[in-house]
């Protein structure tokens, strides 16, 4: 294994491509754990998303106008302000009202930079889901619903055990773009020194001075991230579809 980084080195004497995430144990120890906070905070912020989605397409039939009009402004707000707008509004204007002293006196965040960036992508990723679940709840077929509620189902039971089964298969491709999106989208977490790929790759052309060979670092490895994960999602979707809905 040793010769295998070494010929990185070798490469970099040689011709002048410098591949310091290979060779050098410190750049490549510290590159390995931002793509892991990548796949972390994007593992979290898809599960999270998917939920304020289901809740979110479920509250949107609410009887009560109340209830419907904070999903649609939610929707309307987080779809329609830049993502790394809202990521700053959480982590310095809600952030900063949320503090508390340690011993000498000085202002600690009760929240972390990383919690903002999961709250924050989530947030608007969730905003999508909403719309793409509801979209999939109008496809379903009336007579559905009407056949499980003469059966006796509640609202709620019909929707999670009825309803949310067909509108998930329906929803399944416009779900896997949006999933995509967001861990595209986690490289903005870069902005509040979350240190996730683009942040560590920063810190490593800085020292290196190797800015195309990271940039084309961070190419590959998020072509390999969001293509395991569509692979993942098409799979999927070809395992759960049901004849006469979705694609």
């Amino acid at each position: 294994m040793d010769a295998f980084w070494e010929w990185f080195r070798w490469l970099h004497g040689a011709t002048g491509i410098n591949l310091a995430v290979f060779y050098d144990k410190f750049d490549r120890g510290r590159f390995a754990s931002g793509f892991l906070m990548t796949a972390w905070l994007s593992a979290i912020c898809i599960v999270l998303s998917v939920l304020i989605g289901i809740i979110g397409a479920w509250l949107q039939g609410s009887r009560l106008h109340t209830t419907r009009s904070i999903v649609h402004w939610y929707i309307q707000f987080f779809r329609n302000t830049p993502p790394l707008v809202q990521l700053y509004f959480f982590y310095f204007g809600i952030g900063s009202l949320l503090n508390s002293a340690d011993a000498s006196g000085r202002a600690v965040p009760l929240i972390s930079n990383v919690t903002w960036a999961i709250v924050s992508l989530s947030f608007f990723a969730g905003a999508f889901n909403v719309e793409i679940f509801r979209s999939g709840v109008e496809a379903v077929p009336k007579t559905t619903l009407e056949a499980a509620e003469s059966l006796g189902f509640s609202r709620l039971r019909a929707y999670v055990f009825i309803v949310l089964p067909l509108a998930f298969r329906i929803s399944l491709p416009a779900l896997t773009n949006n999933l995509v999106n967001l861990v595209k989208t986690t490289t903005l977490a870069y902005a509040i020194a979350v240190p996730e790929m683009l942040y560590v790759s920063s810190q490593i052309w800085s020292d290196e001075l190797n800015v195309p060979e990271m940039m084309n670092m961070l190419l590959v490895c998020y072509f390999v991230l969001v293509g395991c994960l569509a692979y993942v999602m098409h799979r999927w979707e070809r395992a759960v579809r049901v004849p006469g809905f979705g694609a």
